[in-house]
C-alpha cells in the first residue's frame, strides 16, 4: 500500500498571525478587514513557520485586506515556548494569532507539550507545504537512492538534520522516506536544529550529510546556489520548481504534505476571531496571494473555524497511526 498522509488527510500548513490590540476594523466600502496584524512565529528565522507568516502578511498587506503587519520570532521547546506564552497570557493577547503546523500535534502526542490545539482558538488552516530531502550543492549524493544506499551500508556514516526536535515533523518525514526506500528508520542518526537557518549551515559545513525541510525553504536555497534537492514528497513535480524530482519517480512510494494555519489565544472573543477568519478567507483569489503561494510551491488547503477543528482532529488520528508504524509512539 502506498505510504501517504496527503491522500488520506491532505496535511496542510499553518501560518500564524497576531493582530495588535485595538486594530479591529471592519471593511468600509473596500476590501480592508483589519488595520494591522502581528504574526507570532514559534521558531527562528529561515524556517517554514517564518516563511509562512511573512508570506501571508505580505499577501494580506499588499492586497489591502490588512493595513500593516509585524512579526515576532519566539523560539524554544520545538514551538512550546510560544504556545505556552499565548496560553499563559491569553487575557492580554486577544490581538495575537500564532502560526503552527503538524508539530503541534506530534509534540502533544509524544507528551512534549502540556497543551494541544484544543487549548487554543482555531482560526483557519491555510496552506500545504511539501517536504524535501536536501544536501549541499557539492555533495557526493546525486539523488535520494544514493543517500539511502550509503545509509544501508553504514547507518552511522549518514546523519540527517532537521529543523525540528527528535520525533518531530522533519524527523518523521525523513523516517517515512527511508522506510519506504527499504531502510530501517529506527537506525537513523537524526540531528535537530532551531529552524532552517542553522540546519542549512550544518549541511554546508558537512556536520550532517542531508536535511529534511519544507519544500519552499529548499527551493529558496537551491535558487541561492547553496543546495541540491534530492527528493520532494509530492505526487508529481511541483510547478514552482520542476527540476526537483519526487520520491515516487525514484522508486520510493511515499508522499507527504504538511499543513499550516492560524491559532488565537484561548478565550478570544468570537467577533475578533470572525474578523481574522474573514481576512484569511478574503486573501484567497487575490493576485498577491497567488504570487506568494506559487513562488513557494504551496497548495491551498483552506478550512475555517469548526471545519479547521474537525480537520485537526482527523490529522491527530492519521499522525498517531503513522508514528506508531514508524516506532516513534507506542501502541
Amino acid at each position: 500500500m502506498r505510504t501517504t498522509l496527503a491522500r488520506r488527510a491532505g496535511l496542510a500548513v499553518l501560518a500564524a498571525a497576531v493582530i495588535a490590540t485595538g486594530a479591529w476594523a471592519p471593511a468600509q466600502g473596500d476590501q480592508k478587514v483589519l488595520d494591522s496584524i502581528h504574526f507570532l512565529i514559534p521558531g527562528g528565522a529561515g524556517g517554514g513557520w517564518d516563511g509562512t507568516a511573512r508570506g501571508t502578511g505580505e499577501a494580506l498587506t499588499k492586497s489591502g485586506i490588512v493595513g500593516s503587519a509585524s512579526y515576532e520570532n519566539m523560539s524554544g521547546g520545538g514551538g512550546g515556548k510560544a504556545i505556552g506564552y499565548l496560553i499563559e497570557n491569553a487575557g492580554s493577547n486577544h490581538g495575537t494569532l500564532m502560526v503552527n503546523s503538524t508539530p503541534i500535534i506530534i509534540r502533544s502526542l509524544i507528551g512534549r507539550f502540556p497543551h494541544n490545539f484544543r487549548d487554543l482558538t482555531m482560526i483557519a488552516g491555510t496552506i500545504g507545504d511539501y517536504a524535501a530531502i536536501i544536501t549541499g550543492k557539492n555533495s557526493a549524493y546525486e539523488d535520494f537512492p544514493a543517500l539511502v544506499a550509503a545509509f544501508k551500508e553504514d547507518p552511522r556514516s549518514v546523519s540527517i538534520g532537521g529543523g525540528s526536535v527528535p520525533g518531530g515533523m522533519d524527523h518523521l518525514v525523513a523516517a517515512l522516506a527511508f522506510q519506504a526506500a527499504g531502510a530501517d528508520p529506527t537506525r537513523m542518526k537524526y540531528i535537530p536544529y532551531d529552524a532552517g537557518g542553522k540546519l542549512n549551515a550544518a549541511i554546508l559545513s558537512g556536520e550532517v550529510q542531508a536535511g529534511s525541510t519544507g519544500f519552499s525553504e529548499a527551493v529558496d536555497l537551491v535558487r541561492a546556489g547553496e543546495m541540491r534537492i534530492l527528493a520532494v514528497t509530492s505526487d508529481e513535480r511541483v510547478a514552482a520548481f520542476p527540476d526537483a524530482p519526487t520520491l515516487r519517480e525514484q522508486g520510493v512510494d511515499a508522499t507527504f504534505v504538511n499543513w499550516r494555519g492560524f491559532f488565537g489565544a484561548p478565550g478570544l472573543p468570537e467577533d475578533k476571531a470572525a474578523l481574522f477568519r474573514k481576512a484569511i478567507a478574503a486573501m484567497y483569489g487575490t493576485p498577491e496571494w497567488e504570487a506568494v503561494r506559487d513562488r513557494n510551491g504551496w497548495v491551498d488547503i483552506h478550512n475555517s473555524g469548526e471545519d479547521f477543528a474537525a480537520f485537526l482532529e482527523n490529522q491527530e488520528e492519521v499522525v498517531k497511526e503513522l508514528m506508531q508504524k514508524l516506532g516513534f509512539l507506542g501502541n
